[in-house]
């Protein structure tokens, strides 16, 4: 006798599919990254990332409204600044009208209540493109996290929610914690890249900020020496463990795709929200198939978002955002 139960009558049709669905994907999820440029009245799309755009101030005001409307209610800026402003000490980060600083306050005043979530690394104002101040050919940590920390507080003074440090810096969550704490920024959260690896997937987030490492003697050629070897797994629940013993609220695993092993593992390890990053390789790499017609663009897009949240993510910070939504 074939067995009473049947699991193909949970699939039968599309009504009961989604009645019995255990992963449900909403605008709250999401995390939107943003790319702002000097300027007025640009939109600059980015090559290597089709359908998605470097906003001056102006029409970055314009794009967080949308966002708004459709449900999004938190972003992530980065900005690209020009070559004459950066240095090996990421002293334009510190100024206080710097564009990082003007676009907190874009973002705050076209939308009050929209979350402002800030880049926190040293490469967009690197003249080497690294995420910390280089000495005799190496990163220097400790002086890289004050810097870090002082950007910190200059971010939570033009307005912003959350601090995202993207280094990969030993100690530069304690350093921050306690110089927000110091300067009265007690309710400014951490977000922490925990677990960034070292990978090849960030190709054209880097064409995007003109944030790639250069290629000078004796200066590193990569990030390889602080951001993890993805060859480690338990390596990023240390690291995990001890950003939230420093201060962070929420963690991060970055790429996201190639990663969800990590995003479990850690999701059963912490008791914080955790966040996965589907990096600017990932979003090309979909865009490319689907122009040559090899993969479902809406398909894959919603599958691999899906894949996300099912490991255990609580937020997404995804190019594909806007698209979702509307899709949902």
């Amino acid at each position: 006798m074939f067995p009473l139960r049947r699991n193909r009558r949970l699939r039968s049709n599309e009504a009961i599919r989604a009645l019995v669905r255990e992963t449900v994907i909403t605008p709250n999820d999401f995390l939107v990254p943003l790319f702002v440029v000097e300027g007025k009245g640009i939109k600059d799309e980015i090559p290597s990332m089709p359908n998605y755009f470097r906003y001056s101030l102006d029409l970055l005001e314009n794009e967080v409204k949308e966002l708004w409307k459709l449900g999004l209610k938190s972003v992530l800026l980065f900005v690209k600044v020009s070559d004459n402003l950066k240095d090996n000490k990421g002293t334009e980060a510190l100024n206080p009208n710097g564009l990082m600083q003007r676009a907190i306050k874009t973002v705050k005043n076209a939308c009050p209540d929209m979350l402002v979530m800030t880049d926190v690394a040293l490469d967009p104002f690197s003249a080497y493109g690294h995420d910390g101040i280089i000495e005799n050919g190496q990163i220097i940590n400790d002086e890289t996290a004050e810097v870090l920390a002082e950007m910190s507080i200059s971010h939570a003074q033009a307005g912003a929610d959350f601090v995202a440090p993207s280094d990969m810096m030993d100690g530069r969550i304690l350093t921050i914690r306690e110089a927000l704490e110091d300067e009265g920024f007690i309710n400014t959260g951490i977000m922490s890249y925990s677990a960034k690896y070292a990978s090849a997937f960030y190709g054209p987030f880097r064409d995007a900020l003109d944030s790639a490492p250069v290629d000078i003697v004796d200066i590193p050629k990569d990030k390889k020496t602080y951001q993890m070897d993805y060859a480690n797994r338990f390596e990023a629940i240390r690291e995990t463990e001890m950003d939230i013993d420093e201060g962070a609220d929420i963690v991060m695993v970055k790429p996201g795709i190639s990663y969800l092993d990590i995003v479990r593992d850690i999701k059963e390890e912490v008791d914080v929200p955790i966040a996965v990053y589907q990096v600017s390789g990932e979003y090309a790499m979909i865009k490319a198939a689907a122009e040559k017609g090899w993969l479902d663009h809406d398909q894959i897009m919603m599958e691999t978002t899906m894949a996300f949240k099912r490991s255990g993510a609580d937020i997404i910070a995804s190019y594909f955002a806007k698209d979702i939504v509307k899709l949902l």
